[in-house]
């Protein structure tokens, strides 16, 4: 008996140290600013980013958005592959398979599930299929009574052949039509994630969960056993979107008490990815469009990333 007990603390210490065999672990999470492909899908309403459309998209527009996208990624991962990347405001499968061909290098695959959002963008994962394997992924389906927006990305994982990891991909609405008005649609977002945290946690209180995306409000620790990554930050680390003069740190990640003591969270702002703000000074993000405009940029969001170590 005193013998299986033993055995039993060295499994539990054991998986609880699988996660950091490697040095170090990199997640992304990036809202990519309405990554569409140029042709009509018959289930999103993208005709704004059509050739003919108010964004004039064209192929050429489309090819130098992937690889303004593949750029960003790989300068956070140092040119390694990184196991977990979350995006957001992305139109279809095409647009990840195409981001993927730019990303061939590495060997990633993709969880995505179609959503009723208006505007037909939703959230996806990409995963590097030699370091992660998935074993659950599911849409949860926000109820805004009649409201459409983006479904909850729930994936389980395994990672390094070991570790089981929980994810959630999230944009919650956003705060268009003011943000008192609006917090009840996010308030309800969370509410439903709140719900799967809560069924994971209660099979297993050591579980290792990660929640991520736009969460198109300022950070809170607001949703119960998980720390909010984001709300202490470095004083360089103004925000990762800015509207009419203003940072907000929108793109977040939440940790289980499982992660967070071994986890650091980062904005990645290099120069090449802002630019001067000539209307309220400072910089901003160098955005693909401005207006109708096209601008050549990236996105209005910058990309957040933790790092878990030893």
């Amino acid at each position: 008996m005193k013998y299986s007990y033993l055995i039993w603390i060295i499994l539990l210490c054991i998986e609880c140290e699988f996660l950091f065999a490697q040095d170090s672990l990199t997640i992304i999470s990036y809202n990519v600013e309405n990554l569409f492909d140029c042709e009509h899908d018959t289930l999103k309403n993208d005709f704004s980013f059509l050739p003919n459309g108010d964004y004039h998209w064209t192929y050429h527009r489309y090819q130098t958005k992937l690889n303004r996208i593949a750029q960003v990624l790989v300068n956070i991962s140092g040119w390694e592959a990184t196991p977990l990347i979350g995006l957001c405001e992305v139109e279809n499968e095409r647009c990840l398979h195409d981001l993927c061909v730019r990303l061939k290098r590495f060997h990633y695959k993709y969880v995505h599930y179609d959503s009723p959002d208006e505007r037909g963008i939703d959230v996806a994962l990409l995963y590097d299929s030699t370091q992660v394997k998935v074993l659950n992924s599911k849409p949860l389906h926000v109820d805004l009574q009649g409201d459409n927006t983006r479904d909850i990305l729930y994936t389980s994982v395994l990672i390094h052949g070991h570790d089981t990891l929980h994810t959630m991909v999230c944009h919650l609405p956003s705060a268009l039509g003011g943000e008192t008005a609006t917090e009840w649609k996010r308030y309800v977002s969370k509410q439903l994630i709140q719900q799967q945290i809560d069924s994971i946690l209660n099979l297993q209180p050591n579980a290792k969960i990660v929640v991520m995306g736009d969460m198109n409000c300022e950070p809170k620790n607001d949703l119960r056993g998980l720390n909010n990554m984001l709300i202490k930050r470095s004083e360089n680390e103004q925000g990762t979107h800015k509207y009419q003069g203003r940072w907000s740190c929108l793109d977040q990640f939440y940790l289980s008490s499982a992660l967070a003591p071994h986890a650091n969270a980062h904005i990645f702002s290099p120069k090449w990815l802002l630019e001067e703000d000539t209307r309220y000074l400072d910089n901003k993000p160098k955005r693909t469009y401005i207006g109708y405009r096209y601008h050549d940029g990236y996105s209005d969001h910058l990309p957040v990333f933790i790092k878990l170590a030893k």
